[in-house]
């Protein structure tokens, strides 16, 4: 089960090293650098519905971290999936989740959609 607050250290050992493991994580100018070359990806946005309310990528799929293992089967896996959260913390262990449960294809974003806001799209909302 993923949990929210989950520290590195309480995940199965094998799970550990991906937890600071850059080449499970992207930059927020690496993700808009695959927007601007048309690089195939999908999104998927793990924080709570209120935070969506603040601000969101349009085309992601939202499924909150604690809904995950249940609707892990809406997730394709013929493209690289970005994983979101606020800052990189959750989404890094979706990541850690999800590669342990097959989808390899998973990848992180590393400073979350705040450093998307904050490098990217000011006018994207923050909080």
């Amino acid at each position: 089960m993923i949990r929210s607050g989950a520290r590195p250290e309480t995940l199965p050992p094998r799970l550990h090293g991906i937890m600071n493991d850059s080449e499970n994580s992207i930059t927020v100018q690496q993700l808009r650098q695959w927007f601007d070359d048309g690089t195939p990806c999908a999104l998927l946005d793990v924080r709570e519905p209120w935070e969506l309310e603040i601000c969101r990528f349009p085309d992601a799929r939202a499924i909150p971290l604690s809904s995950l293992p249940a609707r892990v089967g809406e997730l394709g896996t013929t493209v690289p999936l970005v994983v979101i959260c606020h800052h990189g913390i959750r989404s890094l262990h979706a990541v850690a989740w999800l590669q342990a449960n097959g989808i390899a294809g998973a990848t992180n974003l590393s400073g979350g959609i705040d450093a998307w806001a904050r490098e990217i799209d000011p006018s994207m909302g923050v909080y």
